[in-house]
């Protein structure tokens, strides 16, 4: 399966990582969310709106972008994606069961997941990411727990400069036929 999450908490270096795999020629996929927050911001509403509503458009849109990246001939990365909207909704209305595992499904990605956990050095605040670091480090546990409940492998990126970082997802995924 070629569709491969990259994931962590805000400030984790995700964009980071990404922007580098696309310099390398991967076609990547954008969060769903920091848009979201942009457009009401332009608009001229209050950035998030209420939890439910937030997680439900965040789903709409990566759903959208999930089927606009079918199975291609090499790997596509997404900043995070539809199984953490899933989360969200879940965290807010839990999904029975049978439902949840439908959509799971229905979206799978590669059984790799890469996580980047929170790295203080470079965490930094702005108009869309506006959460404290230890919230972000909650939030990396929450995915932790959520990623593995859903039966994904996580794989920890180490704390190293982006190219490295990039290599140790390439090397990963060397071992796997897209």
């Amino acid at each position: 399966m070629p569709r491969v999450l990259i994931t962590g908490g805000p400030g984790a270096g995700k964009t980071t990582l990404l922007a580098e795999l696309a310099a390398r020629g991967y076609p990547t996929v954008a969060e769903s969310a920091r848009a979201i927050l942009s457009e009401r911001r332009a608009r001229g509403q209050p950035p998030r709106p209420e939890p439910i509503a937030f997680a439900r458009e965040i789903l709409r849109r990566d759903i959208e972008k999930y089927h606009a990246h079918p199975g291609q001939a090499g790997w596509v990365f997404f900043d995070r994606g539809l199984v953490e909207a899933l989360a969200m909704i879940h965290e807010v209305a839990p999904l029975p069961a049978p439902e949840l595992q439908a959509a799971l499904q229905a979206h799978r990605f590669h059984p790799s997941v890469f996580v980047l956990p929170p790295w203080r050095d470079i965490y930094t605040t702005d108009a869309e990411r506006d959460q404290s670091f230890p919230w972000a480090e909650h939030v990396h546990s929450q995915l932790v727990q959520w990623y593995r409940a859903c039966g994904y492998v996580l794989h920890e990126v180490p704390r190293l400069p982006v190219a490295e970082r990039a290599e140790f997802v390439l090397g990963a995924l060397a071992h796997c036929a897209p």
